[in-house]
Parts: C-alpha cells; sequence; structure tokens
C-alpha cells in the first residue's frame, strides 16, 4: 500500500462518495465546457486536498453534507488556480499530460478556469454555507497577493527570508490552510479549533513548499543532478536566499548577475547550484523545513491518538519526504 492509500484510508468511504460530489459539481450544458471538465477529471492527481478537508472533519465529528460542500469548493478552486498558473507560466504540461492551454489555447483556460471558481462559489452560496466562503475567499485573495508578490520581487531580485516566506504562505500555504480550517468548520467545530486547524494547514504547507525548492536541488533521475530550474526562471528560495546572504557581497553579487542575465545558460546556472550547496544552503533550508513540520506536528499531538490523527501525521511526513 503507498503512503497516500495509507493517509487516505480513514476516509475511504467519503473520498469514493465525493467523486459523484464533485462531478455534479463541475457539470455544465454547454458542449465544448463539458468536453474540457471531462479532460479535467481523468486528469485528476492524489486529491490529498478533499482528503485533508474530510480528515480534519473526522478529527472534530460527524461528516456531513457541509463536508461534501467544502471540498467540492476547494477541489474546485484548486483546478482553476492550476489552469490559470498554467497559462501565466506559459506552461503546456501538467501532471504528464498537456495544460488545457496547450489544447485549447489561454483565452479558453482563463474562461475554464472562472467557470470551475464561479461554480465553488455558487455551490457555497446554494448550500448557505457562507462560514466556508468566508475561509474560501481569503484563500482566494492571499494566493493573487501571493502570486504579484513573487512577480514583483523576481523582477528585482531582492528577495529577503522574511518575504519568501510571505510568498510561500500565500501561494501555497494558505490553500491548504483552508482546507484543514473548512474541514473542522464543516463539522461545527468550535473557533479555536477551526483556528489551530487553520495554522496546522498553514505549517504544513509552508512545509511542502520549502521541499518543493529543495526538490529543485535533488539529483534528477533523467541528467544525474540537480536541475535548477527555479534559477532558471530567475525564482529566489530559500537555499539561494540563505547562500547569497551568507557569502561575501563580491560573489554574491557574481551570482545574482548569473540569475539575472544567464539564467538560460546550463553551465553558468550549475555555478549557482554548487554555490548554494558549498555555501550550506540546503542544510539550512532542511532545518526550516523540519522547524514546521514539528510545529504541525505538535498541533496534532494536542488531540487524542485515533487512525485519523496518525493518517493526518502520515500526510505532514509525507509533505517533507517525498521525491516528487
Amino acid at each position: 500500500m503507498s503512503k497516500a492509500q495509507l493517509i487516505k484510508k480513514p476516509v475511504e468511504a467519503e473520498m469514493k462518495e465525493f467523486e459523484s460530489h464533485f462531478s455534479k459539481a463541475m457539470d455544465s450544458n454547454i458542449p465544448l465546457l463539458k468536453h474540457i471538465v471531462n479532460y479535467l477529471y481523468r486528469q485528476k492527481g492524489k486529491q490529498l486536498r478533499p482528503v485533508l478537508v474530510f480528515l480534519t472533519a473526522k478529527l472534530h465529528g460527524d461528516v456531513t453534507d457541509r463536508t461534501f460542500t467544502a471540498a467540492s469548493m476547494i477541489e474546485l478552486l484548486h483546478s482553476a488556480t492550476l489552469i490559470h498558473d498554467d497559462v501565466v507560466d506559459e506552461s503546456y504540461r501538467r501532471r504528464g499530460a498537456f495544460s488545457i492551454n496547450a489544447l485549447w489555447r489561454s483565452k479558453i483556460a482563463v474562461l475554464v478556469g472562472d467557470f470551475l471558481l464561479s461554480k465553488g462559489l455558487l455551490l457555497s452560496v446554494k448550500t448557505k454555507s457562507y462560514d466556508l466562503l468566508e475561509i474560501m475567499s481569503e484563500a482566494v485573495r492571499e494566493m493573487s497577493e501571493g502570486e504579484l508578490l513573487q512577480i514583483e520581487k523576481s523582477r528585482k531580485l531582492n528577495i529577503t527570508e522574511e518575504v519568501y516566506f510571505d510568498i510561500i504562505r500565500k501561494k501555497t500555504a494558505t490553500l491548504i490552510s483552508s482546507c484543514a480550517a473548512n474541514g473542522a468548520c464543516s463539522v461545527n467545530a468550535s473557533e479555536e479549533d477551526v483556528q489551530k486547524m487553520k495554522l496546522f494547514g498553514e505549517y504544513l504547507g509552508i512545509a511542502f513548499q520549502i521541499k518543493d525548492d529543495l526538490l529543485d536541488y535533488s539529483n534528477s533521475s533523467v541528467i544525474g543532478k540537480p536541475t535548477g530550474n527555479d534559477l532558471k526562471e530567475k525564482k529566489l528560495t530559500l537555499p539561494v536566499i540563505y547562500a547569497l546572504r551568507e557569502s561575501n557581497e563580491k560573489l554574491s553579487r557574481q551570482m545574482l548577475q548569473i540569475i539575472r542575465r544567464n539564467n538560460k545558460n546550463k553551465r553558468k546556472i550549475s555555478k549557482v547550484v554548487d554555490f548554494v550547496i558549498d555555501s550550506g544552503g540546503i542544510e539550512y533550508t532542511k532545518a526550516k523545513m523540519e522547524e514546521y513540520r514539528k510545529k504541525a506536528i505538535d498541533i496534532l499531538n494536542e488531540y487524542p491518538s485515533s487512525a485519523v490523527r496518525d493518517s493526518l501525521s502520515a500526510l505532514v511526513e509525507y509533505a517533507v519526504e517525498r521525491k516528487k
């Protein structure tokens, strides 16, 4: 049994039932839209976000119709943001398959993303789940702010560690945070518990993103060495931010010059990767990831031992141990 299957085990029945809820939530009478939505549905990944909604709901009570609404809202929002991200990044592959903008062009992709977002909003309004809608709307706002903040800072290449954490909290952690908070909220958990789950999700999301940034410095199974893809896209993540901060001014300036002007030159980017590794950027970043992993686990340990808590702990461990 895979790690993902172990994580899902306490909510297997709910996830099976969720399939029909989510399929219905995405439905449309427009033939083109129906065709694209069916394509999207076939490409769905591990669905760890709805799993997180159901697990955090079960941690606080029995799953209700509101929990299925919360899980569907989150998955619709997540799908919409992935489509919009592919358009912004001009990316033509998603999970090994062609992206929507690759197959149907950017204009249609943007409209499909808007459609999915509107379906999520309507779902919450129709069920009068305004408390769930508020949590999700905050996530949408923060994700947009995070994307714009990253664009602004990447142009100037002046990202500090404080700004880096602000960006990843907004861009990545806030959606995972809303999953955990909405799960608890959907079963009428106390406000204290909802806020606790929101913080748990934030710590989990930050650890997850830090791991993503570390994977860029892991040896690729294809070429046998780090890809440095973030550097090629002029993205300053924590390993390089630390290395630049701790090195002498002259060397840091040289490395920034390569990122700014020679980011497409593989040989020169390899020099920056080596600089980051030699400067201790990887060890520092791993230590930071461990801090957030521990914070997330500490919150879970406030709850009684159960299969659900064990699955949530396994999800945290998966976030920091995964190989891709």
